[in-house]
């Protein structure tokens, strides 16, 4: 890695040049099955033709002239944006920490004009992750993330996760649903907010428990409190839903995306229902680059793609073949297999980061090697672009499955 980066990133050994599809190839012309999209942010690919067409296009017409101009392209993208996820009024910005600063805004405020001063506090979950600002660092759950860097943005609680048993395998970083007894004393006369990951995706691809959502909704309905769902990572169709709480058949208050909503161009938004789509007026909120006209055209052909239920299901189909051939595997090495659609993961009894080194040095003596992510000290995380075919993820099985013999 360049000497003139900051040391914020520990990198895989591979350096890549260009891509095709699933398929990434490095600067030595060795090639590697792509199974972690950017972290979910290539969801269509590489190299996909009517993306970069639209950004070519795009690129040479206009880039960016601010919000504060009208931009024919963005209020196309919005309004579609608004229309696939049966939302009422979005917020574009460029990242899921920004789409959540914007949703806990929104949330505050609703609170103050309606009830007044001390009704502020937002509730998440231990295991959570919502972003790396300061206030949305305040908001996650993991303690790890907060070491030096205080002090915090105040009006943060989180729920307590229910016990697990004892096991070598559970590592710090994985947490489970939280208890739904603790989250009805959490949610109280001060909270203005719940924010939730439907899948809590940095923990280790954790799925909150069904009853345990409906009962939030629930609680969040009487007592005027707004559900946030946190769907920067699980979203766009990730999980086979364009909404990763659609599972749950609960609707979202304010829900949030990034990651694979531009197919690899920095995106961000905050999406309003009809309660909260009108709180923040004039000058409260803003983004220069947010919403700019290149965004919203590869946004465009993202939702163009994913904006179909046929599409969607075809992604369920890749996600249940992934877990199958997951479960089929040495069950002495895959551990457990968890996730929806093509958001899944596992554990392993060993040392993740060593795997996916091991995978990709495959490409050196194989024909291919694979990419994977880590979500843990022993819990492989796998993304693969929507447009990944049945027969790599066979190849990458197998190629898995040597690996780890």
């Amino acid at each position: 890695m360049s000497s003139a980066f900051m040391n914020t990133y520990h990198r895989l050994p591979v350096t890549f040049e260009s891509g095709e599809g699933a398929i990434l190839t490095d600067v030595n012309g060795n090639q590697y099955i792509d199974w972690t999209s950017g972290i979910a942010v290539n969801c269509l690919g590489h190299n996909y033709p009517p993306l970069v067409n639209a950004i070519s296009a795009q690129a040479a017409k206009l880039l960016h002239t601010s919000n504060y101009f009208e931009s024919d392209i963005s209020n196309a993208f919005a309004e579609k944006l608004c229309a696939v996820s049966k939302m009422n009024k979005v917020f574009l910005c460029n990242s899921g920490a920004e789409a959540n600063e914007c949703a806990i805004k929104i949330a505050r405020k609703y609170s103050f004009k309606k009830y007044g001063e001390g009704r502020h506090t937002i509730v998440t979950l231990l295991g959570g992750f919502h972003g790396r600002t300061i206030t949305t660092l305040s908001a996650t759950g993991q303690e790890k993330f907060h070491v030096n860097f205080g002090p915090w943005t105040q009006g943060f609680s989180f729920i307590p996760p229910q016990a697990l048993p004892p096991s070598p395998l559970v590592s710090e970083e994985r947490s489970i649903p939280a208890n739904a007894d603790a989250l009805d004393a959490a949610l109280d006369s001060k909270t203005a907010a719940l924010m939730l990951e439907p899948i809590q995706g940095e923990s280790g691809v954790i799925p909150l428990d069904g009853a345990f959502v409906k009962r939030a909704a629930e609680l969040c309905a009487e007592r005027d409190i707004l559900l946030i769902f946190d769907e920067v990572q699980s979203g766009v169709g990730r999980t086979g839903k364009f909404f990763a709480h659609e599972h749950f058949g609960v609707r979202a208050d304010i829900a949030t995306l990034a990651k694979g909503l531009a197919g690899g161009i920095p995106i961000g938004a905050a999406l309003a229902n009809e309660k909260t789509a009108d709180v923040l007026e004039t000058g409260d909120h803003g983004s220069t680059f947010g919403g700019n006209p290149l965004a919203a055209a590869a946004g465009l052909v993202v939702l163009d793609k994913i904006g179909n239920d046929n599409f969607l299901s075809q992604i369920n189909e890749l996600g249940n073949q992934l877990m199958d051939g997951l479960q089929a595997l040495d069950k002495k090495k895959i551990l457990s297999v968890r996730g929806k659609g093509l958001m899944i993961a596992c554990d392993i009894p060993l040392d993740a980061w060593d795997v996916l080194v091991k995978l990709i040095s495959l490409a050196k003596t194989e024909t291919e090697g694979l990419l994977l992510l880590s979500a843990g000290a022993k819990t492989l995380r796998f993304l693969p672009p929507y447009i990944i075919s049945k027969e790599e993820i066979d190849r990458g099985l197998r190629l898995l499955d040597r690996v780890l013999k």
